[in-house]
């Protein structure tokens, strides 16, 4: 299991999950796979209720988690980008993002990232 060397890519391929949060704050989002390196560019949290939410992720780097976003308001009928393109990470093989809500089914989910193989 070697990290790709992100200098030297043979692809890159865009995707996007999508994903509606749940009350359990270790739901994992996204995880990289061996042998990948994901570039997360965009979390984007929308809230489709009239009532305010918090979402909560935390990123699991060999073994060991710290906090993204601690129990970040989204209000009502609004968007939150917790991560966004001038503020991206990275994920190397098997790192991961998790989240959750305050309340279940109120906020959709948008992460887009980049995996990067070189292979």
């Amino acid at each position: 299991m070697a990290i790709p060397n992100i200098v030297s890519v043979s692809s890159i391929h865009g995707t996007t999950v999508v994903s509606v949060l749940t009350t359990t704050l270790t739901t994992t989002q996204v995880t990289a796979a061996a042998d990948k390196v994901l570039k997360v560019n965009l979390i984007r949290c929308a809230n489709i209720t009239d009532s305010d939410a918090t979402v909560t992720f935390d990123i699991e780097v060999s073994g060991t988690h710290k906090m993204l976003a601690n129990e970040v308001t989204v209000p009502a009928n609004s968007v939150v980008d917790i991560i966004d393109k001038n503020s991206s990470v990275y994920l190397q093989e098997t790192d991961l993002i998790r989240g959750g809500a305050s309340a279940g089914t109120t906020i959709d989910c948008v992460i887009s990232f980049e995996i990067l193989d070189d292979a």
